[in-house]
């Protein structure tokens, strides 16, 4: 079965950087958008980064020009490259992808588990 998992998480400094990975398995055909979302107990789950199966990738306000969606296509991984972190950027990251298991089988929207990203000092 299709798994995705997220790692990289942990404690950081304001104004630090961190890298979390996105590894997707299982039975894959091709996967179209990947997504990171973060959720915290006081907001509801918001879309981080979105980037779409030819590289075109937007993001939400509150990260424009700080952070950096990519994919890896051969490794079957989205990357998320957070740099000059803020407190109120701790959160659940988790990633989000749209992909097909066979090259006839419908769209499935596939979660991991999340990552815990803590952003204090």
């Amino acid at each position: 079965q299709v798994q995705l998992v997220e790692s990289g998480g942990g404690l950081v400094q304001p104004g630090g950087s961190l890298r979390l990975p996105c590894a997707a398995s299982g039975s894959i055909f091709s996967i179209n958008n990947m997504a990171w979302y973060r959720q915290t107990t006081e907001k509801q789950r918001e879309a981080v980064a979105v980037i779409t199966s030819d590289g075109s990738t937007r993001y939400s306000e509150s990260v424009k020009g700080r952070f950096t969606i990519s994919r890896d296509d051969a490794k079957k991984t989205v990357f998320l490259q957070m740099n000059s972190l803020k407190p109120e950027d701790t959160a659940v990251y988790s990633c989000n992808a749209a992909l097909r298991t066979t090259r006839w089988a419908m769209i499935t929207t596939c979660w991991g588990q999340g990552t815990q990203v803590t952003v204090s000092s």
